[in-house]
């Protein structure tokens, strides 16, 4: 039988070679990708000229159009309905509409959110159709990182120069970052954010792909331990939960935990950062709770 990604990945095999369904939207990405310049040395070319956010943004174009044509397929039903209901719900505009982003959604979206038995995210899937379908390799080179990403929670460490200076609280890893939002922030601030890794490899900093979310009463011990405990209630739900750290901050315990932790936390937000509050497993502590 095979994975939700192998049976859209045949399909679409299969519909190219006969030509019998328009896949236009498939061909269109690649065109639009190749016209961006988004192929062979190009990639380090943008990079060293300082265009590193508009890499993934590029990328995250590609993958949109790529999921656009992937929604309409009978097999990507459930994957179509959890997002329009997650619209509806938290309406992810940006402050003052929303305190979910565009950013921060898209990649929850497109990267985070399982579906189907196999529990495919849209980005799985993607890579599977190019395997697939012969497309050429830097399209899993854009994809891949941006689904091997996720949320997490990093302590402000200081400044770079222009870069961020953010400790992974689960690793321990301090990394050098390129904010996109602009948002430079003060050491000792926690940070709710998504990196992904430096665009080509001697570049040597990770990009800040979201707009920072600063916990403002939150320290690592206190989110450290909501994480312990959080791992301990998954471990005893038993089932095919995953049970470590890593996972809970992709996928979080169910679908929507991290969307609703965004909204309930919410303070106050400007142009370049948004401020939260709370533990997500102390309801007293949400504001919006």
């Amino acid at each position: 039988m095979g994975s939700v990604a192998d049976k859209i990945a045949r399909k679409v095999a299969t519909q190219i070679r006969s030509n019998v369904i328009d896949l236009s939207a498939f061909r269109a990405s690649r065109e639009r990708a190749l016209e961006a310049g988004l192929d062979g040395s190009r990639f380090k070319d943008l990079v060293e000229q300082g265009y590193d956010p508009a890499f993934y943004a590029q990328g995250l174009t590609l993958v949109s159009m790529f999921a656009e044509a992937i929604s309409a397929m009978p097999e990507a039903k459930a994957y179509a309905k959890a997002v329009a209901k997650a619209e509806d719900e938290y309406v992810p505009d940006g402050p003052p509409i929303s305190p979910l982003t565009a950013s921060y959604f898209n990649m929850w979206a497109f990267f985070d959110l399982q579906f189907g038995a196999s529990r495919e995210t849209m980005g799985t899937c993607i890579l599977r159709v190019a395997e697939t379908t012969g497309m050429p390799a830097w399209i899993a080179d854009i994809v891949r990182p941006m689904q091997e990403s996720r949320m997490g929670f990093y302590v402000h460490m200081g400044l770079d120069g222009p870069l961020v200076l953010l400790k992974d609280i689960v690793t321990g890893q301090v990394l050098r970052c390129h904010p996109v939002a602009g948002y430079l922030g003060e050491p000792g601030q926690l940070w709710y954010i998504r990196l992904l890794p430096p665009p080509v490899p001697d570049i040597g900093h990770h990009v800040a792909v979201t707009t920072p979310y600063v916990v403002l009463d939150g320290t690592e011990q206190r989110f450290l331990d909501y994480i312990a405990r959080e791992v301990a209630r998954m471990t005893a739900a038993g089932g095919r939960k995953a049970v470590d750290a890593e996972a809970l901050l992709k996928f979080g315990p169910t679908a929507n935990h991290w969307n609703e932790y965004i909204f309930l936390a919410y303070v106050n937000h400007q142009p370049d950062a948004i401020f939260l509050a709370g533990v997500p497993d102390i309801r007293e502590s949400l504001p919006q709770a």
